[in-house]
């Protein structure tokens, strides 16, 4: 069986209410929502929140809200992987059964339920991996990144690939920033999904980290120019 967790704090500071806030006409948690449900491969959808507005809005759109999450695991510093293993045990304690548990973030609006469907495949199917996650190659090589120093004079990150062709330099990938799949006991023991995990590669169109009003404006435009 598999659990789906979509963590959705009410405390976001550069865009408030961003978990709930409109894009393209409903809540942006929606199309995570939406995309969990479409892909069906789980037994249960659930939001972990701390905000009584999100968890109603939650159920709405279909999901689960079988338990609170405590503030403490709702400020600015708590990381994913706290948020995922306290569900697992919530959950657990309310007599849930699962095997794999895939964390959806709330605000992606570009997620593909057939990615979540590859992903976990990916994750079955290959031997010594605890994670899978979707990725995307970075629009230039990594080795030809710069840095600006105080004065403003520019120079290279890694001087020995400053006059190297870009052709011959390795891809370099980022994670998309949508969502994990893991197996249920390596949320609470290996906490380091990037070096235990397989990456799914996809559009990088498809990847908007919404994290400031400008890459809200930027995603809708996107999300416009596609339809």
């Amino acid at each position: 069986m598999n659990l789906c967790v979509i963590p959705a704090r009410g405390g976001s500071r550069r865009i408030p209410r961003k978990n709930i806030r409109f894009f393209a006409g409903k809540p942006i948690i929606s199309y995570a929502i939406e995309a969990a449900r479409q892909c069906g491969l789980f037994h249960h959808i659930i939001v972990s929140t701390e905000d009584n507005e999100i968890a109603g809005v939650a159920e709405k759109l279909g999901a689960e809200v079988p338990f609170r999450r405590p503030e403490e695991l709702a400020d600015d510093y708590t990381g994913t992987n706290d948020v995922v293993v306290h569900a697992i045990a919530a959950c657990e304690r309310l007599g849930y059964s699962f095997e794999w548990v895939c964390c959806i973030y709330p605000a992606v609006p570009f997620i593909c339920s057939d990615d979540i469907k590859r992903a976990f495949e990916l994750l079955k199917n290959t031997n010594n991996i605890e994670y899978s996650f979707p990725v995307a190659q970075f629009p230039s090589a990594i080795q030809r990144a710069l840095r600006r120093n105080p004065s403003g004079v520019m120079e290279s990150f890694y001087p020995e690939c400053e006059t190297a062709r870009t052709q011959d330099l390795e891809e370099a990938f980022h994670d998309a920033g949508q969502f994990y799949w893991g197996r249920r006991e390596s949320w609470s023991k290996n906490p380091r999904i990037h070096n235990s995990g397989i990456g799914l590669v996809i559009p990088n169109w498809r990847v908007v980290d919404i994290d400031t009003p400008q890459d809200w404006e930027r995603a809708e435009r996107i999300f416009a120019a596609r339809l």
